[in-house]
Order: C-alpha cells, then sequence, then structure tokens
C-alpha cells in the first residue's frame, strides 16, 4: 500500500471516534466552568492535587491550551502540587485521545492510558510539593501576574440546554480542531510514514526493558505533540517492532513534557518544581511501561492495531465521517485565506 493510501485509511479509522471524541469535549467545555475548576484547586495538601489529575484528566485541552489555564488556576491559590498534576494529566489524557485509543490500540491501551496518566499527575505533584516549599500566597501572585492576569470574570446568564448543544458543537468542531488539526495531521504523516518506511525489526535492536522506554523519553520529551496526535505516532511504532511498554512512555512523556510547558513551569513553579515535575512523569511513565509488558507477557495479550491491519472496503458512513474529518481540519486553513480574500476585495 502506498504512503497516500495508508495515510487516507488512518484517517478513515480514527474519524468516527475523533468526531465523538471532539463533540463530548465540547460537551466537557460546556458543563465544567473554569470558576469551578479554581475553586477546587485551591485548597492546599494531597486533596487539591488529587482533584488537580482528575479534573484535568477528561478536560479538552491539548499541550498549547493547558497552559494558560494552569496559569490561571494558579493565580487563582492553586498550590504548586495541584498545578503542577493538572498540568500533566489534561495534556496527557482527554475523552477524545481515550476514544480514539480505543479505536487505534484497542481496549487494553484505551484503560491503561488514562490510569497511568492519573498516577503520573498525582506522583508529579507529590513530589513538587515535597521537593520545592511553597511560596506564600501573595508572592505567587507577583509571580504569576505577568504571564497570566486576566480581568475579573463577570457574572454570565444561564444558557438554555439547546444554546449548551449548540456551544458544544462550535467548540468541538470549531476550536478543538483548531487547537490540534496540524499536530493532528502531523501525527497522521508520521504515522503513515513509519508504517510505509520502517521496517517492523527496526527497534527491535533496542530490546523491549528500559533501554527501549529512556530512547521513547529522549524522543518525546523536546516534541510539541497532544495526546491525539501522539496514538497514530505509538501506533506506528508499535508496527515497527517496538513494545507496548515504550509506547505508553511515548505516549505520557511527549504531550507532557514538551519545550513550551517547561518553561512555563520553570519560570512560574521555579527549578525545583521542574525538576520534580520531570522526576514524577518519567519514573512514572516508565514504571508503567515496564508494567504493561509485564502483563502483555503473563497474560498473552495480543496487540490490537486496527489502523495497520489490511481488511475489505469500509463502509460508506465510515468513509463520509472521514470526509467531514477532512473538511473541518481543512477549514482551519482555508478559513483565515478566504476571510483575507474577502477582505482585499472589499478594500479595492
Amino acid at each position: 500500500m502506498n504512503l497516500l493510501g495508508i495515510f487516507w485509511k488512518l484517517v478513515i479509522e480514527s474519524a468516527p471516534w475523533l468526531l465523538m471524541g471532539y463533540l463530548l469535549a465540547g460537551m466537557i467545555k460546556q458543563l465544567i466552568p473554569n470558576s469551578w475548576i479554581q475553586s477546587q484547586l485551591a485548597e492546599p495538601g494531597l486533596l487539591s492535587i488529587v482533584k488537580g489529575a482528575l479534573i484535568g484528566a477528561p478536560l479538552p485541552l491539548c499541550s498549547c491550551g493547558v497552559i494558560p489555564t494552569a496559569l490561571a488556576i494558579r493565580k487563582a491559590g492553586a498550590s504548586k502540587g495541584a498545578t503542577s498534576a493538572f498540568l500533566v494529566a489534561t495534556p496527557e489524557t482527554g475523552v477524545d485521545s481515550i476514544s480514539f485509543s480505543y479505536a487505534v490500540l484497542g481496549p487494553i491501551f484505551a484503560l491503561v492510558r488514562p490510569i497511568a496518566a492519573l498516577i503520573s499527575a498525582i506522583v508529579a505533584g507529590v513530589l513538587v510539593s515535597a521537593m520545592d516549599r511553597e511560596a506564600p500566597m501573595a508572592e505567587r501572585s507577583s509571580q504569576s501576574g505577568s504571564c497570566c492576569s486576566s480581568k475579573p470574570t463577570e457574572p454570565v446568564a444561564p444558557l438554555s440546554l439547546g444554546q449548551k448543544l449548540i456551544n458544544s458543537v462550535q467548540y468541538g468542531y470549531g476550536n478543538m480542531i483548531a487547537d490540534t488539526a496540524k499536530w493532528l495531521v502531523l501525527g497522521l504523516m508520521a504515522a503513515a510514514l513509519i508504517t510505509a518506511i520502517v521496517p517492523q525489526s527496526f527497534f527491535l535492536r533496542w530490546g523491549d526493558g528500559v533501554l527501549a522506554m529512556f530512547i521513547m523519553v529522549l524522543v518525546g520529551l523536546p516534541m510539541y505533540i497532544c495526546a491525539t496526535a501522539s496514538t497514530p505516532v505509538a501506533a506506528g511504532l508499535l508496527f515497527a517492532g517496538i513494545s507496548p511498554g515504550a509506547a505508553l512512555v511515548f505516549m505520557l512523556t511527549g504531550p507532557a513534557t514538551n519545550i513550551a510547558t517547561m518553561g512555563v513551569i520553570k519560570e512560574q513553579l521555579g527549578t525545583r518544581s521542574l525538576i520534580a515535575y520531570l522526576i514524577g512523569v518519567i519514573g512514572t511513565a516508565v514504571i508503567s511501561g515496564l508494567i504493561l509488558n509485564e502483563l502483555y507477557q503473563r497474560y498473552g495479550w495480543s496487540l490490537q492495531l486496527t489502523l495497520m491491519e489490511h481488511g475489505e472496503a469500509y463502509p460508506l458512513w465510515r468513509q463520509l465521517a472521514a470526509v467531514l474529518l477532512a473538511g473541518l481540519v481543512a477549514r482551519v486553513w482555508l478559513q483565515p485565506l478566504l476571510s483575507r480574500k474577502a477582505a482585499l476585495a472589499k478594500a479595492a
């Protein structure tokens, strides 16, 4: 199968799950106000860290979108530990990436991935709290004020159920796709390239133990990739011969440890917090990967790489879903061009 054929196969396989995930993301955005999130994470101690992980896990925010939100809750009074837990859990998983993981990697990864993400977030938050003394509230405000100062939010009239549904669709198929379109396309392209070019034995030279996992850490550490986009890349790596545990390490470290996030943590929380954050994320990812490999070996589980299987022609509804997804993604780049062209025409 040629490269373009593999790419379109990936789009067809993933489109229904991504469309469903984006809609759920939009609904969550409407149901969970930011003010409630901020109030829940203002409590000190372990409870706020756990809440930060649990609240962040399903939220429809990727690596770029989580940063301003995390800074806002930090300024609102969230502890360093809670802020760190939120920063880890939010980009590592979400309703869209969980549904996509189920479609691409099977039910085992769809279950293990969010569990490992929650544990990783809690561990990172606990380590940050333990290794870095909390600054006074006044100092916190001065530290974050330069980056995330915002005007007080005014009360908003409650929306009707119909309006909330409309807003959910607009946010899920508008803002969410706009935020992730570039990285989703890059992830699908990378998966297609790996599938078409890299032989299945390529990664076997590294084995399936700790060495392979630390190589995945080095690969994922600087990458600016969201959880959804990392899923097809992980599928391509699995197809190329890497172990399930190493693929899990990549999916946990890639979204949570990009350069932008690390820079914000260092600036807003301090170097000690950054070190604790990285130890928590990387350490938990590697341990989770080793446990997953052991489970696969002990129980004889088989990989379910749906995107890599050759099958019969896809039903029409899946092809229509792929066309719809492609249109929504294309709109992200075409709409600004059309608006600019219309503005120039009007000015002339």
